[in-house]
């Protein structure tokens, strides 16, 4: 190899070498667990959030109840309608999508804005910058709060069996956090830096909503498996979807979430290990 070519791929090697450095991954380590001991601060940024959206109003957060719930009848009796679908298995189908995909969704997109948003605080207050994410989290999960009573609504209205399976929702909103926490932190890493992507995340959401069995069920796509499987959406739905409905979660829709949390964490603890002291300067 010439001296030249050495030269330039050296810079690259130590570019490399140095998001990788065992000190650094300890400090990103380290600043995510301060960020969990201090989950009193998040908590109550993330509550604030909520009430700061509906100042002002008679009913408060209650108002995410109301327009969920609005939302679900509505296109309940259209969808339907549109796919012949019996109205006491669909409803409950459609309610409990709409609400877990709130989640994830909640977590995805408020993940992008959770440095952007908490720039003054972030400039002024000598905290670690995971509580941001902890907070955008903790907001999506109050939001699901309220929205799972319409689903329980729907559940009750129209006797949807509950058996022993239900158990598995804790779980399954356990490993679904552990996603939305890692997704905060590395949307909301690239979104500081680039301003573009919240916008790009926003618009592949918003189409991932439709490739996603939210709407329609999965057997209405018989000759299209692979095409469920490729989507990580479909599993994370349905991992908690499925107990909701009184139905054991299947094993490849576990397998393919813990994969998408390891593979997300590998990713985003390299990134926010190289540049988390950059998150100051970028915003």
């Amino acid at each position: 190899m010439s001296a030249n070519a050495e030269q330039v791929r050296s810079p690259l090697i130590e570019q490399f070498r140095f998001g990788l450095k065992p000190e650094q991954l300890r400090r990103a380590l380290n600043d995510i667990l301060d960020g969990w001991r201090r989950r009193e601060l998040w908590a109550t940024l993330g509550l604030h959030d909520i009430r700061q959206r509906y100042r002002r109003s008679t009913l408060g957060p209650f108002w995410i109840t109301i327009s969920m719930g609005v939302m679900v009848f509505a296109l309940g009796l259209l969808y339907g309608q549109i796919f012949g679908q019996d109205l006491h298995e669909y409803l409950p189908f459609l309610a409990a999508g709409f609400v877990i995909w709130g989640l994830v969704s909640s977590m995805i997109l408020g993940g992008c804005q959770a440095f952007i948003a908490a720039e003054g605080m972030i400039k002024q207050l000598n905290a670690p910058v995971s509580i941001y994410g902890y907070r955008e989290v903790w907001s999506a999960l109050i939001a699901f709060a309220h929205n799972i009573w319409i689903f329980l609504a729907v559940a009750w209205w129209y006797d949807v069996g509950l058996s022993w399976q239900v158990l598995w929702v804790l779980p399954a909103v356990l490993i679904l956090v552990i996603n939305g926490f890692w997704m905060a932190l590395f949307f909301g890493l690239l979104s500081a830096r680039f301003r573009d992507v919240p916008l790009i995340v926003g618009s592949v959401v918003q189409v991932l909503f439709f490739l996603t069995p939210v709407i329609w069920r999965p057997e209405m796509l018989p000759d299209r498996a692979l095409f469920l499987q490729l989507n990580p959406f479909y599993h994370m739905v349905e991992i908690l979807r499925a107990p909701m409905l009184g139905q054991a979660p299947l094993l490849e829709n576990w397998l393919a979430v813990i994969a998408i949390a390891v593979f997300g964490w590998a990713i985003t603890l390299f990134f926010y290990s190289a540049y988390r002291w950059r998150i100051a300067y970028w915003v």
